[in-house]
């Protein structure tokens, strides 16, 4: 036989998009040619291939080897079309019965020695295949297949080099089977146990910004902190992963998937665990966003449905921060090159941190500013009005008295403000199938039943700080989520009063 036709797939986004590789073995000169919008890293598959074929103690074809891979409008990246084009040459030449061709779907880098090496997007394959159900099996490279593995709807099989993907495919007398890759979901569990997460307790005082962060973590709220440095904003950051929920299998698979399409890709440690991303104040706004010919997802979507920490935000530059308003708004970005474009998840929590001033030392008890009056005005106005307004709570994080922070640790541990937040949350999703962050306006108006009085409390506090529409709403959402962690139905005034208290701006 002189034709083969292989399976795989290529990721477009954060899809995995099936991809058939055709091989044609002709009279002619020898040479291998590749076709169907392969990329340098694609094309660069031709010396890999005929080095791993031969030092495997194959025979590679002397003849003139076309390769086509459809369909042809799709760009093809990435390395993984290697062991497809291997297995078709082998199965052109008659070195390889093609009958395991059909049930399979095969992705991996190889070697110049025939070992596979690991790919990316391995995640998003076995998605992609559970996803639109297929009798086929995924053979990738056994670094591949463990993480793939996650997605238990899918049948992985991991392989560590050429030969044994051979073997795997020979004639039933003869075969050897690759061994099914399987990771049990108890991982994620013992993850979530684990107990090295930063704790609540550790921090000593601040007991409103303590309060202000189960609000966000019980609501889904983004949250800027602010207050001169040392004052423990970071630490209370760092500590509201551990008061979410641990996330769902479909959530842990999610996440994972985005990790495993970044250029570090996706740590097995990390797995059922709330991402937490802090990217330094120097990064881009591709960096944030993502970006890239073939788009790769960025910090914004490396965080979905975990957090997202920018600490010293003014010092981003300013058109980094405005790429952040449609997706603090939408939970989702898109990404449009010439080419196409791409849409990747990016439902993060925003947790900021700030100084008042240049120097931090605005309002300090004990210290003097020496920034002048226009210093810290155009200092804050590197902050837009729109992006202020769509962070929920804006919390003040005080310095402590040395007498507060020389004393032990004696606040609530996060085991005890996340069973509160647990609780909070269910009785959302239970009454309006969502967090109160992601309320609609139309939502609002009956989900967020108002007493008189609190309705008066909310109305002085517009006419006074002159809210816009979309801040009123947040405010609205907050004080729901107050009376959801009091177990109240009704919104009483003082729900709306601690609520108004998170919108004040930093003097």
């Amino acid at each position: 036989m002189s034709l083969a036709v292989v399976s795989s797939r290529a990721i477009t986004g954060m899809a995995a998009r099936p991809v058939t590789v055709e091989v044609h073995l002709a009279n002619g000169l020898p040479g291998l040619s590749l076709v169907g919008l392969p990329d340098t890293e694609v094309k660069e598959s031709r010396e890999r291939v005929r080095s791993a074929l031969q030092n495997s103690h194959f025979e590679f074809p002397a003849r003139r080897i076309t390769v086509n891979l459809a369909p042809a409008d799709l760009p093809k990246a990435s390395g993984c079309f290697d062991l497809p084009i291997a297995l078709g040459i082998l199965a052109a030449s008659g070195q390889l019965p093609d009958g395991g061709l059909r049930t399979h779907e095969f992705a991996g880098e190889l070697s110049l020695t025939g070992e596979l090496r690991p790919v990316r997007g391995g995640l998003a394959m076995a998605s992609a295949m559970a996803n639109a159900p297929s009798p086929r099996s995924l053979v990738l490279p056994t670094g591949s297949a463990q993480e793939a593995a996650l997605v238990e709807e899918a049948t992985i099989y991991g392989a560590r080099t050429l030969l044994d993907v051979c073997a795997h495919l020979a004639e039933p007398d003869v075969a050897v089977p690759l061994p099914r890759a399987s990771v049990p979901y108890e991982v994620a569990a013992a993850a979530h146990a684990a107990g090295d997460t930063p704790n609540l307790f550790d921090i000593k005082g601040q007991e409103h910004a303590k309060r202000a962060l189960e609000v966000a973590a019980a609501g889904g709220h983004h949250i800027l902190f602010y207050g001169p440095p040392g004052t423990g904003k970071s630490m209370l950051a760092t500590r509201l992963a551990g008061l979410l929920p641990p996330l769902s299998k479909s959530e842990a698979v999610e996440a994972a998937t985005l990790a495993s399409l970044s250029a570090s890709g996706f740590d097995m440690r990390h797995w059922g665990r709330r991402p937490f991303r802090a990217p330094h104040h120097t990064a881009s706004a591709a960096a944030l966003v993502g970006g890239g010919s073939g788009p790769r997802p960025g910090e914004i979507s490396l965080s979905h449905r975990g957090v997202l920490f920018l600490d010293e935000l003014p010092e981003f530059q300013r058109r980094v921060l405005e790429v952040l308003r449609e997706p603090l708004e939408l939970g989702h970005v898109t990404i449009s090159r010439a080419g196409g474009h791409a849409t990747f998840p990016a439902a993060f929590q925003l947790v900021a941190a700030m100084n008042p001033c240049p120097c931090g030392d605005l309002g300090h008890p004990s210290r003097s500013c020496r920034c002048t009056s226009e210093a810290v005005t155009r200092y804050r106005n590197r902050l837009s009005g729109p992006l202020l307004d769509r962070i929920d709570l804006h919390v003040e994080v005080p310095a402590l008295s040395p007498e507060t922070f020389a004393m032990p640790a004696a606040g609530e541990s996060s085991d005890v403000v996340a069973r509160r937040v647990s609780r909070a949350r269910e009785q959302q999703l239970s009454r309006q199938g969502q967090l109160n962050c992601g309320l609609s306006n139309r939502a609002l108006d009956a989900q967020c039943p108002l007493r008189p009085e609190a309705q008066d409390v909310l109305l002085r506090a517009v006419t006074q700080h002159h809210w816009s529409a979309r801040t009123y709403h947040r405010v609205l959402r907050v004080a729901r989520t107050v009376a959801d962690l009091a177990g109240c139905d009704m919104i009483d005034s003082h729900h709306v009063a601690e609520a108004v208290q998170y919108r004040e701006a930093p003097d």
